[in-house]
């Protein structure tokens, strides 16, 4: 098996053309007819036992050509590319030339990596933006310590308020008749978190434990059940029990219980010390996510269409894996949602191109830079991803090639280079903004209810529409 000619056909895009004796062939068609000819049944033999010369003379000689050929073209294919000086980025398209005495003629079509190049990738001017630590983000860090430790305290002697938490049963009716997965017994609702339609939670204010009561709600127009967006309903609703968070005292008794300082004053202190820490990694993240940019812009290359798909299918794997590991997957995903396949890779094909365009300036810039690794940063790294994710170092060596964990970590170098040398102006002090990174989806289940449509980047709410449908 042997490699016979490579030619250019185009931008990034190679056909190789190579060949397997007539031996190999040979042999590759006995297999395929000792694979087949156990459900081959010719009149005269028993089934599975009609000799392979009777099996071609009915059907022709052709019968078994491309299971032989598939036979054949994995080795074949890897032996003819071995000293190919390219790295192809995509799956081959193969194609037969020929077969005859002589064997088998067969093409590979592929796309490589392109050629990359980059300047003034040193000294790249951005901005470091620290957000201030505020007083109000002491206190809703304090909020959300108090709130974890509250104790819920059962209501008797009033109706209900918003904020409090209500179990109550419910089915929903439109023009008279109860939907599918309108109907809830014993359901937990805290009032005033938006879990329901607009308008739903409001109309249980007021009412008092055994009350039996209608909320009537629209449905919105882009309710993510069809059957129900726009339409008016009424729920029948029985109030069972009345709950309230009580928060504690903020107090120093609260912060000994709470952290391992004395005083109220200290721990605040420890609170704002963290917030400052926080807000300066997130500060150089986002000077590290303007030197990216940057190097997409400067970055010149024919990037083959192949690339941006082979990533884009990347992200969906690791989405879909994400979601199995909280019990989920892409087809309740897609359930929920609306969405399918196309539009989820749609939404992510953003990402898949700007990281193909970043790993491509940050490997040219190894390259320019001469950065090596040795093998005991190597080792190191082995050390720390099986630290990372629990497993032993051989189990780690053994799932990712020294040669491509050496790649990566060539990238890591290039990224501090390159914001080792960067122009870094300190900017005034903002308040952070929220960012939310389409990747990095919620997966969390909210409870069943008349939710309103879910976003897309999130897991949707299960809803009355569709609950008792799954």
């Amino acid at each position: 098996m042997s490699m016979k000619k490579t030619e250019q056909i185009g931008a990034n895009q190679y056909c190789v053309t190579f060949d397997a004796p007539r031996a190999d062939f040979d042999a590759a068609l006995n297999k395929a007819y000792k694979k087949a000819v156990r459900n081959i049944t010719i009149p005269g033999f028993r089934k599975g036992k009609a000799p392979r010369a009777i099996v071609e003379k009915m059907y022709g000689k052709e019968v078994f050509y491309e299971d032989a050929v598939n036979e054949l073209l994995p080795t074949a294919y890897e032996d003819a590319i071995k000293d190919f000086d390219k790295t192809i980025v995509s799956r081959p398209e193969f194609d037969i030339e020929t077969i005859d005495e002589n064997g088998v003629v067969l093409t590979a079509k592929f796309f490589v990596k392109p050629d990359v190049e980059i300047k003034d990738y040193k000294g790249i001017p951005v901005t470091r933006k620290v957000a201030e630590v505020t007083d109000k983000d002491i206190a809703d860090e304090l909020d959300r310590v108090r709130n974890r430790n509250a104790r819920m305290i059962e209501i008797t002697d009033r109706a209900a308020q918003t904020d409090d938490v209500v179990n109550f049963d419910y089915e929903g009716f439109v023009d008279g008749v109860a939907f599918d997965g309108g109907k809830a017994e014993g359901h937990d609702l805290k009032l005033g978190s938006g879990q329901f339609i607009p308008g739903f939670e409001d109309q249980i204010v007021g009412h008092a434990i055994g009350e039996d009561f209608d909320v009537n709600v629209t449905f919105p127009e882009e309710y993510h059940a069809s059957e129900l967006a726009g339409k008016a309903a009424t729920f029948k609703c029985h109030l069972n029990a009345i709950k309230f968070n009580e928060l504690p005292e903020l107090d120093d008794e609260f912060a000994r219980d709470v952290s391992d300082f004395d005083t109220l004053d200290e721990y605040k202190a420890d609170i704002k010390a963290k917030i400052e820490e926080r807000n300066n990694k997130a500060a150089d993240a986002d000077v590290e996510e303007q030197i990216i940019a940057a190097l997409i812009e400067k970055l010149e290359a024919d990037i083959p269409e192949a690339m941006f798909e082979a990533e884009t299918e990347n992200f969906v794997r690791d989405y879909d894996s994400r979601l199995r590991m909280q019990g989920l997957d892409l087809a309740t995903y897609f359930k929920y949602t609306g969405l399918d396949l196309d539009a989820v890779r749609k939404q992510m094909r953003p990402d898949a191109e700007r990281q193909v365009k970043t790993r491509l300036a940050l490997e040219k810039i190894a390259a320019l830079e001469n950065i090596e690794i040795t093998d005991e940063e190597t080792e190191a790294e082995y050390t720390r991803l099986a630290g990372a994710y629990g497993m032993e170092a051989d189990q780690v060596k053994a799932a990712v090639p020294a040669e491509a964990l050496a790649e990566d970590l060539k990238v890591k170098k290039a990224v501090d280079l390159v914001k080792e040398s960067a122009a870094v102006t300190e900017g005034e002090t903002e308040k952070p903004k929220a960012k939310r990174a389409p990747a990095k989806r919620k997966t969390t289940k909210k409870a069943a209810a008349p939710a309103e449509e879910a976003p897309v980047e999130e897991t949707p709410a299960e809803a009355p529409a569709t609950e008792e449908a799954e």
